[in-house]
């Protein structure tokens, strides 16, 4: 079964362990995401998302940019097992050629401090996806919507085909991303409120607006946002809550609605998917529940790469 996954912060924590004086690589490290653990999980496709906390950053632009510089030094020493993607033909010619792909993201808007002209910037660079904020209000998002310097971005980024990501929006600013745009939607790493009640879930009439519009949802396996935390206060992510936050996205928006938005490398605790080399224990659980396999691979893979086609 073949994996795209939708979100994971691996380019930021080998950016900041080397900015610690770290020497991991892309190829083979301690983190979630690796390029030998994508290959044994059977992946075709993951999206790497260039993130930093604006707060605690005096100039996030510039970090961000280094971040990319990062990624395209990873991809070209790695150009024997994955290459960057930037439309929908390259990723077909990447999986022809037995390479993986990979999709560049923006989690946190901020980051362009509000210009126009970096948000195309981005888009060269190969931003295919991005959200307009991420835990912060900021001059796109406030908690209580969109600003209108957030809605031109959103046209812009629908213009020029980055996917808005509504992972981390307040229920305010979803309402006005799907006011305000035209095309599909995507929540790279959210999960089902209905089974836990942590606000950066999505509720049963955003899973089906999303599905509406033709977008998808990547499940996260971030275990706080899978459940309650138990008496001892630890979030611990397990394989059988991931199906069921997926059966649940199925039930309600269908099939289609579906895929994967593992956080990898961007959360702590402890975890029955240690890494993404573990990608088959969801796949066998998901066999046990009942699911077809072309179910399945559509979860995996198909919705996404369905969507990427659509839009780039």
């Amino acid at each position: 079964m073949y994996a795209a996954d939708l979100h994971c912060d691996t380019i930021s924590a080998l950016y900041y362990r080397r900015k610690r004086g770290g020497r991991e690589a892309l190829r083979s490290s301690h983190l979630n995401v690796s390029l030998d653990k994508m290959q044994q999980g059977g992946y075709v496709l993951q999206n790497f998302a260039i993130f930093t906390d604006i707060q605690k950053e005096e100039n996030p632009y510039l970090v961000a940019k280094e971040q990319i510089a990062l990624f395209q030094e990873e991809m070209r020493r790695n150009s024997d097992k994955i290459r960057q993607a930037k439309t929908a033909e390259e990723i077909r010619k990447n999986r022809e050629e037995g390479l993986l792909s990979a999709i560049l993201t923006l989690e946190e808007g901020e980051i362009l401090e509000g210009s126009l002209e970096k948000l195309e910037e981005f888009y060269d660079e190969g931003v295919r996806m991005m959200t307009l904020t991420w835990n912060y209000e900021n001059s796109l998002a406030k908690k209580s919507g969109l600003t209108e310097k957030g809605i031109a971005f959103l046209q812009r980024m629908e213009a020029l085909g980055i996917l808005p990501d509504v992972s981390h929006l307040p229920d305010g600013c979803f309402s006005d991303v799907c006011r305000f745009s035209r095309g599909p939607l995507v929540a790279s790493h959210s999960n089902a409120r209905a089974l836990c009640g942590h606000r950066r879930n999505l509720t049963d009439a955003m899973i089906r607006n999303i599905a509406e519009r033709g977008g998808v949802i990547g499940v996260n396996y971030y275990g706080l946002f899978l459940e309650e935390p138990g008496r001892s206060g630890k979030s611990v992510s397990r394989v059988e809550r991931i199906a069921e936050h997926i059966l649940h996205m199925m039930q309600v928006g269908g099939v289609a609605c579906v895929g994967l938005g593992s956080d990898f490398d961007g959360f702590c605790g402890e975890s029955e998917l240690e890494d993404c080399a573990k990608l088959p224990l969801l796949e066998a659980r998901l066999q046990k529940k009942g699911l077809r396999e072309a179910e399945i691979e559509a979860v995996f893979s198909g919705n996404v790469l369905r969507l990427y086609q659509n839009v780039f």
